[in-house]
This record gives structure tokens, C-alpha cells and sequence, in this order.
């Protein structure tokens, strides 16, 4: 029913990270971005862009060293022209794998989208590479992105506002810092204005890993929840901001570790 790749708009794996990730003891979600990548052999490129603060894209130089990779580039892409630049352009046609850190992701989406480094992360994707982001990089690897709002315990007309991310991947919204920011509802009323997507939100120190083949993967301590908006029914649009809608029907998974959901069935995948 939900079809193929092109729907998908998936070609190469897809970490997406919720923020707060083990940075300094088994890092188990950063060594599973190197292995992807080529291990000892990978040439990653970090986009510090999301964030303002100079040694983000250094820290994670240091990280991915310690983890055996000796080709790091830190891309410094502050504005639109360094991300039509060719020597950040060359490092980037390069790169075995790509990394995003956190930060604002309306920041990376102004900054990268419909650039020559924007349109070649998604190139790279298509032929394989895989590309990783943690919070502000997770959310915006989604066509339809979420650009802020608030958190709450209901559901709300105006909890979020929503703008185009960098289009990895078509058929989900991503949001990130999940449980710990009390973002469920949050996702919910996201969905319910386009029950066509389907809303993944990720903890802290866990990711969900987007294969080719449209299933997630979930790596951490945390979980992913799931929100299958396919048979929702609802009044968002009829309400105002100060009333909360009636939503029905929102099917929702939680997803733990080492826990796998198909995309193209929408249901959780039993382990052999």
C-alpha cells in the first residue's frame, strides 16, 4: 500500500539520532555511524551548520578519530555561499559518510537547502553513502520538517510549526529530545495534519536507522514511538489554538532496542 523506494524516498541508510547521544564511554550509536560508513577505511564529512558554537564540528573530529577513522573533514559552511563553495563541494563527493550535528535545524535547512552541498548530501544518499544527523540533523533530513513549537500533555491546533527540510527521505517527520521534552503530543497533532506521514519520535541517546529496504532500526537506550496516522480521523483544522482537537484512530508503537518496523507495512517486525 505505502510502496517503494520512490515513495520511501529512501537510497542509502539514514541515522537519525534524538540528541544527547553517548559520546564518551560505548558510543554504540556513533561506532554503528562509523561501521556504516567504512570503518578504519571511511572519510567522514561533519556539518557543524546547525549550531553556532565553533568547536561542534571538532568535537565530533575527535570522536570519529577515537573510533579508528582517520579521514575527518569539518565542513565550515556558514552561509549559503560556502555551501556552493568548490572545495566544501569536493570534500563532500569524497565522503563515504556524512554527519550533521545538532544545533537549529531551520538554520541548516536556510543554509543548505537548494545549494550545491544540499543537493549533493542527497546525491551521495542515493548512491549508497549513508548520511547521519543528531537532533536539529535528524529533523531536518524529512521533506515536510518540523521547524519548533511546544511541548505539552495534548494535543494542540498550533503546537508546531512545520517548513521543508532537506528531503532524505518523503514519508515521515522526525522529531527529536522526545520523551525528555514531552514531545508526544506534539507529534500527534503533526501527524494529524497529514495523516499521510508517518511520526517518528526519538529519545535521547537512541536513533533510528532507516534502511533502503524501509525498515527502522533502533539503536540505544531510549525508544522510538511511532504514530501511524493512516486510518486518523480528527478536527484540527476546524478548532482554534486554544481548544484542543478530538483525535481518533492514531495507531502508536513503541520501539526499543534492537526492535525493527516496516515502513512499507507499517507494523512492527517479528523477530525470528
Amino acid at each position: 500500500m505505502f510502496g517503494d523506494n520512490v515513495t520511501r524516498g529512501i537510497s542509502g541508510p539514514l541515522l537519525a539520532i534524538g540528541g544527547a547521544e553517548d559520546k564518551t564511554r560505548d558510543r554504540i550509536i556513533l561506532r554503528r555511524f562509523v561501521e556504516l560508513s567504512g570503518g578504519s577505511d571511511a572519510n567522514i564529512a561533519v556539518i557543524p551548520t546547525a549550531s553556532r558554537i565553533q568547536d561542534a564540528g571538532e568535537q565530533y573530529r575527535g570522536i570519529f578519530g577515537d573510533l579508528g577513522v582517520d579521514k575527518v573533514n569539518v565542513l565550515d559552511i556558514r552561509d549559503r555561499a560556502d555551501a556552493n563553495e568548490d572545495g566544501i563541494v569536493s570534500k563532500l563527493e569524497n565522503a563515504t559518510g556524512v554527519f550533521m550535528t545538532g544545533g537549529n535545524q531551520v538554520r541548516l535547512a536556510r543554509i543548505l537547502g537548494r545549494t550545491r552541498t544540499g543537493e549533493l548530501i542527497n546525491q551521495r544518499n542515493q548512491h549508497g553513502v549513508p548520511v547521519a544527523g543528531t537532533s536539529a540533523g535528524a529533523s531536518v533530513m524529512s521533506t515536510v520538517m518540523v521547524a519548533g513549537g511546544q511541548s505539552g500533555p495534548t494535543p494542540r491546533q498550533r503546537m508546531a510549526k512545520l517548513s521543508r527540510g532537506l528531503g532524505l527521505i518523503d514519508s515521515v517527520i522526525i522529531d527529536q529530545h522526545f520523551t525528555e521534552r514531552n514531545r508526544v503530543s506534539r507529534l500527534v497533532a503533526m501527524v494529524s495534519y497529514n495523516p499521510g506521514l508517518l511520526g517518528v519520535g526519538i529519545d535521547e541517546d537512541t536513533a533510528a536507522l532507516f534502511s533502503p529496504e524501509g525498515v527502522i532500526e533502533v539503536i540505544g537506550r531510549g525508544s522510538v514511538l511511532i504514530v501511524d496516522g493512516s486510518r486518523m480521523e480528527s478536527d484540527i483544522e476546524s478548532v482554534n489554538g486554544a481548544t484542543p482537537p478530538t483525535i481518533s484512530n492514531a495507531l502508536i508503537h513503541f520501539v526499543a532496542e534492537g526492535g525493527r518496523y516496516s515502513l512499507d507495512e507499517r507494523n512492527v517486525v517479528t523477530q525470528d
